[in-house]
C-alpha cells in the first residue's frame, strides 16, 4: 500500500507541480495568441450565442442548458473554500493572477469544446454524444488514447470527485444545522439518484433551473457587500494589483511574497474553470449549436470561465477582502475563513448562507461531474441500458461513502487519474489547433458577410471520415 502511495504521490508531483501549472498556462497562452486573443476581440459574441438561444432538437440539449451543466460542474466548493485557501496562502495579490490565468483560459475552453462538437456522434438512441476521447481517437487516430482517456475521466469526475463534494455537503450542513452526516448522505443520494437516472437531458434540465438561482444569489450577496462597503473598494482593488507585483506591504506577510501569489492564483484559476482540463467539452458535445457551427459552442463554454472565475471567485475574494477580518498569516483558512466573513457582513446568519451555498454549488456539481462520464461509457462501447445502470449505482454509492468520512487517499488517487487526462487533452488540442483555427476564421468571416454562421461539411475535405457528416447536414433544410 506504501508503494501505491507513493506512486500517486510521485504523480501528482509531476502532473500538478510541473506538467499542469505550466501546460495549462502556456496552452492558454498558445491558443490566445493563435485565434487572434478571440476573448477580447469577439467577447460580445459570446453572450450573442447564448442570449435567446434555446434551440436544441430530439438529438441535443439548447446551448444554455450545456452552459449551465458546465457550471454545475465547474462551480463547486472550490469557489468557496479554495479562493480563501489561495487568500491565505499567496495574498490578495492571488486573485490579480486568478484573473489573468482565466483570461488566456478562455481561449482553451473554446478551443477544446469547438472540437468537442465537431467530433460529436450519435450513440445506440440517437442522441449526441462526444468529447476529447472522441477528437482523440477520430480527429488524430488514437482510439486506444481515448479509451485512457475516457477511464480516467469516470474514475476521477464520475466517481471519486462526487464522493469528495458530498463530504463537503455532510460537512458543511452538521457544523450549520447539527445534522447528522449519513442523513445528508442518504438524502443526497435521493436526491441525486432522481436526477442522474433520468440522464443527460434530466441532468440538463435541473441544471438550467438550479444554476442560474444559485448563481446569482450568491452574485447578489457579493454586490449589496460591495454597495455597504463602497468606499473600501478602491483600496481592496488597489490591495490585489499592488500584492500582486510585490507593491504592497500587506503582502510581506505571505511567504513567497509575489512568487506565491502568482503560483497560488494560477492554481486556483486552473482548478477552478477546468480550461484545458477535458471535463466540459463533454457536455458541449451534447448540445445542438445555435449557430449551427463548432464554434459557437466553444464561445459558450469560453463564457463558463468566465462566469466561473471572474464572477463566482471573485465574490468570494471581494467578500473575504471586504469583512475586516483578513489579515496577512492568518491560520483561518478554507470554508471556515469564508464563514467567518459572511459572519462579519451579516451576523450569524453567515455560517448558514455559506453552508447553504455549498449544499447547492457541491450538488449540482455531483449530477453535472456525472454527466461527463455517461459521455465517456458512450466511448467504451458501455453506453448501454445495463452499463449506465451500473455506473449510476457505483456513483452514488461514493455519494454516500463520501458523506461519512473524508476521502483523502482516493481524492490523491483521483488527482493523479484527473492530472494525466488533463495532460492527453492539452497535448491533443494543440495538435488539432489548426483546424480549431480554420473553424474560427470560417465563423467570424460569415459574421462580417452578414450572415448566421453555418458549418457546411463541403468546405471540409480533410474531415472526411473522421466526423459524422450527417450530423452536420443543414438544418431545416437550408443549404449553404
Amino acid at each position: 500500500m506504501e508503494i501505491i502511495n507513493g506512486v500517486i504521490s510521485f504523480l501528482n508531483t509531476i502532473f500538478w507541480g510541473y506538467v499542469l501549472i505550466y501546460g495549462l498556462l502556456a496552452v492558454g497562452i498558445f491558443f490566445t495568441f493563435r485565434l487572434g486573443f478571440i476573448q477580447f476581440r469577439h467577447f460580445p459574441e459570446f453572450f450573442r450565442v447564448i442570449v435567446g438561444s434555446r434551440e436544441s432538437d430530439k438529438a441535443g440539449i439548447s446551448p444554455l442548458q450545456a452552459l449551465t451543466v458546465s457550471l454545475a460542474s465547474r462551480v463547486g466548493t472550490g469557489n468557496l473554500a479554495g479562493v480563501a485557501v489561495a487568500l491565505t496562502l499567496g495574498g490578495p495579490g492571488a486573485i490579480f493572477w486568478m484573473w489573468m490565468v482565466a483570461l488566456v483560459g478562455i481561449a482553451t475552453a473554446y478551443a477544446e469544446s469547438t472540437l468537442a462538437q465537431l467530433y460529436k456522434v450519435r450513440n445506440e438512441e440517437g442522441n449526441y454524444r462526444g468529447g476529447p476521447a472522441f477528437y482523440i481517437a477520430h480527429g488524430l487516430g488514437l482510439p486506444w488514447l481515448g479509451s485512457i482517456f475516457s477511464v480516467c475521466l469516470i474514475l476521477s469526475f464520475g466517481l471519486v470527485f462526487n464522493a469528495v463534494q458530498a463530504n463537503s455537503i455532510a460537512s458543511a450542513v452538521e457544523n450549520a444545522f447539527g445534522v447528522p452526516t449519513w442523513v445528508c448522505g442518504l438524502a443526497l443520494v435521493v436526491l441525486s439518484g432522481a436526477i442522474i437516472f433520468g440522464g443527460i437531458r434530466k441532468i440538463a434540465q435541473v441544471a438550467e433551473i438550479v444554476v442560474p438561482f444559485m448563481a446569482i444569489a450568491y452574485l447578489l450577496m457579493a454586490i449589496i457587500i460591495i454597495g455597504i462597503n463602497i468606499q473600501e473598494v478602491p483600496g481592496m482593488l488597489k490591495l490585489i494589483v499592488f500584492s500582486a507585483f510585490g507593491w504592497q506591504e500587506a503582502a510581506g506577510g505571505v511567504v513567497g511574497g509575489v512568487a506565491a501569489a502568482m503560483l497560488n492564483g494560477v492554481k486556483r484559476g486552473l482548478f477552478s474553470n477546468e480550461a484545458g482540463m477535458g471535463s466540459a467539452p463533454n457536455i458541449a458535445a451534447v448540445a445542438t449549436p445555435d449557430p449551427h457551427h463548432p464554434s459557437s459552442q466553444g464561445m459558450v463554454q469560453g463564457l463558463g470561465v468566465f462566469i466561473d472565475t471572474l464572477l463566482i471567485c471573485t465574490a468570494t475574494a471581494v467578500m473575504i477582502l471586504l469583512s475586516g477580518i483578513y489579515h496577512p498569516g492568518m491560520e483561518t483558512t478554507g470554508t471556515a475563513l469564508t464563514q467567518d466573513a459572511m459572519s462579519a457582513h451579516i451576523g450569524g446568519a453567515g455560517v448558514y448562507f455559506v453552508a447553504i451555498a455549498i449544499f447547492f454549488f457541491a450538488f449540482t456539481s455531483i449530477i453535472g461531474n456525472y454527466s461527463y462520464a455517461e459521455n465517456a461509457m458512450t466511448f467504451l462501447h458501455a453506453g448501454n441500458k445495463v452499463g449506465l445502470t451500473i455506473l449510476r449505482i457505483v456513483a452514488l454509492l461514493m455519494v454516500f461513502w463520501g458523506s461519512l468520512q473524508s476521502v483523502t487517499t482516493v481524492f490523491d488517487a483521483a488527482d493523479a487519474s484527473m492530472g494525466l487526462m488533463a495532460t492527453i487533452n492539452l497535448i491533443a488540442i494543440v495538435l488539432l489547433s489548426g483546424t480549431v483555427v480554420k473553424l474560427t476564421k470560417d465563423y467570424f468571416d460569415q459574421r462580417k458577410q452578414g450572415r448566421v454562421p453555418y458549418f457546411n461539411v463541403a468546405n471540409y475535405p480533410e474531415l472526411k471520415g473522421k466526423i459524422d457528416a450527417a450530423i452536420w447536414s443543414a438544418p431545416d433544410g437550408k443549404s449553404d
